[in-house]
């Protein structure tokens, strides 16, 4: 019984201390945006710890998650993951998708799929990951990868939640596709998380001189002048 005992307290020393919420709102100013101008839409900004270099996380993240097509929508348009993590594209639209990313983040190009049928590809790197369909220059997405499982994406209003923090020294950084990295790394900034919840200050995001990249298919090439989805979309003008 004696050894049991030892092997039940030793392994007390490896459980993690109390772990806090830390939460907080972003707000964008300056935006172009419509749904930002309009109904305050503060939506899709990512907001993360990392720990300080060398230190690994006390816990992992899920290990896959979903970026649909829908509408020619990617849904989410923003999502963050930690490194190693399996997205899953299935495709919901009665048409064909090739989701791809050609620059920065990782390279990757699951080829084009049939409606009700599903891709998947690994995020084996830290970055920020651009996605587009090889068929529909209008739809996007960022998929943002992290060393880091203690994140969040921000929702309508601006409010995040970044849930189990272990208590220690981290280094806050924001994301945001209509932000210059100049401005987001104003926003850095070293935060102490101890074993009560933190409430952030409002991080204020400026989208002063954001201008759209265009961007071409995984060719290379221009997009066709008309995308023509008459045959595939119910209600479509023959």
């Amino acid at each position: 019984m004696t050894w049991l005992w030892r092997i039940f307290f030793s392994s007390l020393w490896l459980l993690p201390a109390v772990a806090a919420t830390v939460s907080g709102t972003v707000e964008l100013v300056d935006s172009r945006d419509p749904a930002v101008r309009r109904t305050k839409n503060f939506s899709s900004v990512v907001v993360w710890l990392d720990p300080p270099a060398g230190e690994a996380p006390l816990k992992s993240g899920p290990r896959r998650v979903e970026m649909v097509q829908r509408g020619k929508h990617f849904l989410p348009h923003v999502l963050a993951i930690q490194v190693g993590t399996t997205v899953d594209f299935p495709n919901f639209d009665p048409i064909f998708h090739n989701a791809f990313s050609n620059f920065s983040g990782q390279l990757f190009d699951v080829g084009l799929y049939a409606p009700g049928t599903s891709r998947s590809e690994r995020f084996k790197r830290e970055g920020v990951v651009r996605v587009f369909c090889n068929i529909h220059p209008t739809m996007s997405a960022v998929i943002v990868v992290l060393r880091t499982p203690y994140f969040a994406v921000s929702n309508r209003s601006g409010a995040f939640t970044i849930a189990d923090v272990p208590p220690g020294e981290y280094r806050l950084r924001v994301f945001h596709e209509r932000a210059s990295e100049e401005k987001l790394q104003t926003l850095e900034r070293a935060v102490t998380v101890e074993t009560s919840d933190l409430k952030l200050p409002v991080l204020t995001i400026s989208e002063t001189g954001y201008l759209p990249a265009p961007h071409k298919n995984k060719y290379g090439k221009e997009y066709p002048a008309v995308i023509d989805d008459r045959m595939v979309y119910p209600g479509a003008r023959k």
